[in-house]
């Protein structure tokens, strides 16, 4: 995992547009996706593309007058950094503790339990 930004929920909303479309695409595309599921005004939205270009999440290309946006960080690497933030700042840092509390305020179907005792599993060897 390399430098990831911090994205806020907000950027975060952007990204995902990003990493779904996976190809490179217009500041219009992520206009019309993000504006089915939020209220958000295209002004809005296209201020979020320029932090995360700025911020080094996307990268864009020009092609006439078009500017084309292309993801440079991973979902996965931002989920990562993400978990890590977060298990900083609310666990100090320790795994334990968070599993501990998700396992025991969260409800587990019978299949989630056995996934997690595979993991466990395989984590031992």
């Amino acid at each position: 995992m390399k430098n990831t930004p911090n994205i806020s929920a907000a950027e975060w909303e952007v990204m995902k547009i990003c990493w779904l479309k996976s190809a490179p695409c217009t500041a219009n595309e992520i206009v019309k996706a993000l504006e089915q599921s939020t209220d958000w005004k295209p002004n809005t939205i296209k201020t979020l593309i320029g932090r995360l270009v700025k911020k080094g999440a996307l990268g864009f290309k020009e092609e006439g007058r078009v500017y084309m946006y292309n993801q440079l960080v991973t979902e996965q690497d931002c989920i990562q950094a993400e978990s890590k933030s977060f298990l900083t700042r609310v666990f100090g840092g320790a795994l334990k503790p968070m599993l501990v509390t998700f396992l025991q305020e969260e409800k587990l179907s019978q299949e989630d339990i056995e996934e997690l005792k595979q993991l466990l599993e395989e984590r031992k060897a």
